[in-house]
């Protein structure tokens, strides 16, 4: 854990200037056995403490690999230089950040390390258990890996804190080959939030799930392709959280929206159904703690839930302190860096569909020719809302019935329009938390939905 070392420094802030001290360390480790071979053994650190003015509408920004006090006082020195200069040649001249209340938060979570061998011990014997009982499988891919992000944050008018974020996740990889000769693959990550220990205690706890995934690997050997077209689908949790995370976050980021996204010219106008709703969960969702808890940001801003769509109308936006000032938003804890090396940027934490009142199995018999779409392995969208996802399990629906399972696909579209065929939303929430999101910097994030009965333009052959 890190030592504070930071505090002290606090007093070298320049007076009536916000600056934001930050000390970070963040922590990585990785198996991975390919087919039973280890080829990948990583166990990584990367810390230092860095700076940030701001002064007039320009931050000054300065960082270094080091952890003392210091190196503290060196980059504040710097990061204040580096503000008097870009204000100088700028010359902005916009007004200061208004002042939020203050206090400290203490560390929720501790980060906790773990053998290296232990970590290749669970993964051989995941791996012996696949090919114990699978043995047909083309091939096998089995990756553990564990990373953190532990801060020490202080601000001169926010509040400060030592806030830790670990997770782990054990991701099991399966190939097959179609009846047609066509290789075919899944995946299932098991995890969440906490160190490895926390989350793996018994290989035999995981078996439940691999298990669920072969089926679905045979399911899918005996797959057609979806016929192309503007189709009625059901579209499951991890697909429903995804459209949250591409084809709607970003277009809600502020900085973004600054630069043009579709969401600007949308703010208070109908962007879905009624049965639309979406939130970028700071902490805690539906009475239990979020996939990636998130109580302070780097900007030294407590995190609240920020409402995006109400009842189908885009309501707000992901703001940091200077973009929620220009936009007359709160704003909600959205800043987060990667490194110590890094800038915050405005980030999502937890963004999910709300779930509605219908039952899956309601909405899958309503639907008399369509699709239901369980997982996706991919997906991208820009600023216009425009998406494209891939889709690498479903089935068709005929007759209000499963039949069918497809091979892979895509299902695309324009997000504030697709929203708008939503007519039924199921009454639970999938989450998902086991992957990065890539704007400039990556960052864990969790996405999460409902099923969705929607239109959508699915890909065929």
């Amino acid at each position: 854990m890190l030592e504070d070392f930071i505090s002290s420094r606090k007093s070298l802030f320049a007076a009536g200037v916000h600056t934001e001290l930050r000390a970070q360390e963040n922590r990585q480790r990785q198996i991975s056995l390919v087919q039973g071979n280890l080829v990948g053994n990583v166990r990584s650190e990367i810390s230092g403490v860095s700076a940030r003015v701001y002064k007039n509408g320009v931050y000054g920004f300065s960082s270094t690999a080091e952890c003392s006090a210091d190196a503290a006082g060196a980059v504040l020195t710097a990061a204040t230089k580096n503000a008097d200069f870009m204000d100088r040649h700028i010359n902005k001249g916009k007004p200061p950040i208004p002042v939020l209340s203050s206090g400290t938060l203490p560390v929720k979570r501790e980060i906790r390390d773990t053998e290296q061998k232990q970590y290749v011990d669970f993964v051989k014997e995941i791996d012996s258990y696949i090919t114990g009982k699978y043995p047909k499988l083309s091939s096998r891919s089995v990756i553990l890996s564990e990373d953190s992000m532990e801060k020490l944050i202080c601000t001169s008018d926010g509040w400060d804190g030592h806030v830790t974020s670990p997770r782990s996740y054990i991701y099991v990889f399966l190939n097959a080959e179609t009846t047609s000769g066509m290789p075919i693959e899944l995946f299932v990550p098991q995890g969440g939030f906490g160190n490895f220990f926390e989350n793996f205690d018994d290989p035999k706890k995981l078996y439940a799930k691999i298990d669920e995934l072969y089926e679905k690997l045979m399911h899918k050997r005996e797959g057609v392709y979806a016929e192309a077209g503007y189709k009625t689908v059901v579209l499951g949790g991890d697909l429903a959280g995804m459209l949250a995370h591409e084809a709607v976050g970003h277009t809600v980021e502020a900085d973004l929206v600054l630069g043009g996204s579709v969401a600007g010219p949308n703010l208070g106008k109908r962007v879905g159904s009624d049965l639309v709703n979406l939130v970028d969960f700071a902490h805690t969702a539906f009475g239990k703690e979020t996939p990636l808890p998130v109580y302070l940001d780097d900007e030294g801003t407590p995190a609240e839930d920020a409402v995006i769509i109400k009842d189908g109308i885009l309501t707000g936006y992901m703001n940091n302190r200077e973009t929620a000032v220009h936009f007359g938003m709160k704003p909600q804890g959205n800043a987060r860096a990667w490194s110590f090396s890094d800038e915050p940027l405005i980030r999502m934490r937890n963004t999910a569909v709300l779930p509605g009142k219908d039952k899956l199995e309601d909405i899958i018999a309503s639907v008399d020719d369509g699709y239901y779409l369980l997982n996706t392995n991919n997906g991208q969208a820009d600023t216009t809302g425009e998406f494209m996802f891939g889709v690498c399990m479903g089935y068709e629906i005929k007759k209000g019935k499963i039949a069918r399972p497809i091979l892979d696909t895509t299902i695309s579209g324009v997000a504030f329009e697709m929203l708008k065929t939503v007519d039924m939303v199921s009454d639970t929430v999938t989450w998902s938390s086991s992957g990065f999101c890539g704007k400039k910097q990556p960052m864990p994030v969790g996405m999460g939905g409902p099923a969705l009965r929607c239109k959508v333009m699915i890909g065929g052959r």
